[in-house]
C-alpha cells in the first residue's frame, strides 16, 4: 500500500482520461480546480471534452498512440465502461497506475459476470440465467419467468440491447427468434423483473490508502431506460442506506477499487434492498453533487486517483437532477433565469433522441 503521505499525482500533474464525453468534460472541469491538467484520448475531436482538455485522436487499438499518451500522464482512468480490453493491456505494459483497475472494468463490462460478482459478496440481485440461443433463452424463460428483460452480456446502455418479455405475452418460437435477433444474436442474459418500490443510486469512492467515502443516496426515475430524475433528500430508512453503503464498501474492498464507483439499487417493500448494476466511473446519478455537496463525484474521483485525501460529501441544499434529453436541451432557457437552478450544458450539437445534452440541478434552501 502507498504510504498515505505521498500522492500519485500533485498539483500541476496530469491525468489521462480514455473517453471525452461529458463526463471527461467534467472531470476536466475539476481537475483544473484542484491544480491537475487532463489528457483526453478519444477516437473522435467531436469530444464534449474540447475546450477543457489536451486531446489526442486515435484509435483504441493504436499501439503507438496509447504508448506516447500514457508517457504524457501521471495516471489514466476513464469515463465510460466499453473500453476495449485490449486497450487496457497496453496501457498497463507502460506501467502508469489504471484506476480503477482492471479487474473492475472487466467485472462490469459483461453482467453475467457483474451479477456473479455482485453475489459473491454476500448480495442480492434479481434472478437471472445466461442466454446463448433459442434453446438456452427458453429454459431461461421457463426458469425464472416473466415479466423478464434480455439483455446482451456486453455493450448495453440507456436502454439499448434490450428485449423486454411482459407478463401477459404468449412467448411463441417466433417471439423468441425476433428477440434474439433484435440483439444481434449476442451472449445475453435474461433478468427477471423484481417488485420494487423505487430505485436508488449510492456513489462512492476509495483511495489507493483504503479511505472511503459516500454520498448520501438518491432517488432514480427512469424515462424509456435513461435516467430522468434524481432527487435527495431520498427519505430512506437509515437501515436502508448502511445496508446499501455496506455493499458497496465490500465491492470497493473486493475489487480493490481506485476513484469513484456509482451502485444502482432496488429497495422492495420487504425492505431488503437488490443491486441492479454498478458502474465503474462517476455517474449521471451523481451529478446533483456539483451545486449541491461539499465536494463533487467528480472532484472526488480526481482526489481518488491522484491519492489525495478524499472530500466532504456534507449534503447543504435539497435538490432534484434533471437530465435533458435529446430536444429537451432547447429549454434551456426556461431554466437558466430560474433562481436555484443551475444549468449544465455539455456543448452537443446534434440533439439526437436519447442524446444526454446536458442536466439542471434544482435547489432548495428551505
Amino acid at each position: 500500500m502507498t504510504n498515505p503521505q505521498t500522492p500519485i499525482v500533485r498539483p500541476g500533474g496530469r491525468i489521462g482520461i480514455l473517453g471525452g464525453g461529458q463526463l471527461a468534460r467534467m472531470i476536466s472541469l475539476a481537475a483544473t480546480q484542484l491544480g491537475v491538467k487532463t489528457h483526453v484520448f478519444s477516437d473522435t475531436d467531436a469530444s464534449p471534452v474540447a475546450n477543457c482538455a489536451q486531446i489526442t485522436v486515435a484509435q483504441y487499438d493504436d499501439q503507438s498512440a496509447l504508448e506516447k499518451f500514457a508517457s504524457q500522464v501521471d495516471v489514466i482512468t476513464y469515463e465510460f465502461e466499453n473500453v476495449p480490453a485490449s486497450t487496457l493491456e497496453i496501457l498497463a505494459t507502460t506501467g502508469v497506475p489504471i484506476s480503477p483497475g482492471q479487474r473492475a472494468l472487466a467485472t462490469a463490462q459483461d453482467r453475467l459476470i457483474e451479477k456473479d460478482f455482485i453475489r459473491s459478496i454476500g448480495a442480492s440481485t434479481a434472478p437471472y440465467a445466461t442466454v446463448n440461443d433459442a434453446p438456452s433463452l427458453r429454459a431461461a424463460l421457463n426458469k425464472i419467468g416473466t415479466p423478464a428483460i434480455l439483455k446482451t452480456r456486453r455493450f448495453g446502455y440507456d436502454g439499448k440491447g434490450q428485449v423486454r418479455f411482459e407478463a401477459d405475452q404468449k412467448i411463441t418460437e417466433r417471439i423468441i427468434e425476433d428477440a434474439l435477433s433484435d440483439i444481434a444474436r449476442a451472449p445475453a442474459i435474461l433478468e427477471g423483473f423484481v417488485p420494487f418500490e423505487r430505485e436508488f443510486s449510492i456513489i462512492g469512492a476509495r483511495n489507493p490508502h483504503g479511505q472511503t467515502a459516500f454520498f448520501e443516496p438518491a432517488v432514480n426515475e427512469h424515462r424509456s431506460g435513461i435516467l430522468h430524475t434524481s432527487t435527495l433528500p431520498a427519505n430512506l430508512p437509515s437501515k436502508t442506506v448502511r445496508q446499501g453503503e455496506s455493499i458497496v464498501e465490500r465491492m470497493l474492498t473486493a475489487l480493490d477499487y481506485v476513484g469513484v464507483i456509482g451502485v444502482e439499487f432496488f429497495e422492495l417493500g420487504s425492505g431488503e434492498i437488490v443491486v441492479n448494476e454498478f458502474a465503474p466511473r462517476v455517474h449521471n446519478s451523481g451529478h446533483w453533487t456539483q451545486d449541491a455537496a461539499a465536494c463533487s463525484q467528480f472532484e472526488q474521483h480526481v482526489r481518488a486517483i491522484c491519492g489525495w485525501p478524499l472530500g466532504d460529501t456534507t449534503r447543504f441544499a435539497d435538490v432534484q437532477m434533471i437530465n435533458l434529453i435529446g430536444d429537451d436541451v432547447n429549454a434551456w432557457h426556461d431554466y437558466v433565469g430560474v433562481p436555484n437552478n443551475v444549468l449544465h450544458l455539455y456543448g452537443k450539437t446534434d440533439a439526437r433522441p436519447g442524446r444526454k445534452m446536458g442536466h439542471v440541478n434544482r435547489l432548495d434552501f428551505s
